[in-house]
């Protein structure tokens, strides 16, 4: 369990994880600028609207020179369960051994209906060209949280 939230300007640790589809790789975005949003599990309510609100903000998203990660705990076969019943088309991390989210700070306490319990923080963290935070957001709320970034970071 990490406490140590990123800031603007701190360099994004590096990662390759396994996908629905095969492998992800940070690095291999360099040079593009990438959101990385972390979410608690696929197809529950919250997780499947904040999934949603970013595949309907996708094409804006991309015109904008962004790429959309989504990083949960979840298997690679539960991943491509969620992308098929949503229509998802973004990469979709697993991060079953907590590994990405310890790096970035998107795992450890929070309060679910009151009482306090360790889980995925949604969060989101926005990865510069350079490879650097251009933007960390932690404890976001799933309904919304999509518009909210746009005008974050200035889209509209």
């Amino acid at each position: 369990m990490s406490d140590n939230r990123l800031s603007v300007g701190d360099t994004a640790p590096d990662f390759t994880a396994p996908t629905d589809t095969g492998t992800f790789s940070l690095a291999d975005l360099r040079g593009r600028k990438v959101i990385l949003y972390f979410y608690p599990a696929a197809m529950t309510p919250g997780c499947t609207t904040e999934a949603c609100d970013f595949r309907d903000s996708l094409d804006a998203l991309n015109a904008a020179g962004y790429d959309v990660v989504g990083i949960s705990k979840d298997s690679p076969a539960k991943l491509a369960q969620f992308r098929e019943k949503e229509g998802l088309t973004f990469t979709l991390v697993s991060d079953e051994d907590l590994a990405i989210q310890n790096l970035y700070a998107a795992w450890g306490m929070k309060k679910l209906y009151g009482k306090e319990v360790e889980g995925s923080i949604r969060s989101t963290v926005v990865v510069d060209e350079d490879g650097k935070v251009a933007l960390a957001q932690y404890n976001v709320k799933a309904t919304g949280h999509v518009a909210k970034l746009r005008r974050d970071l200035k889209l509209g």
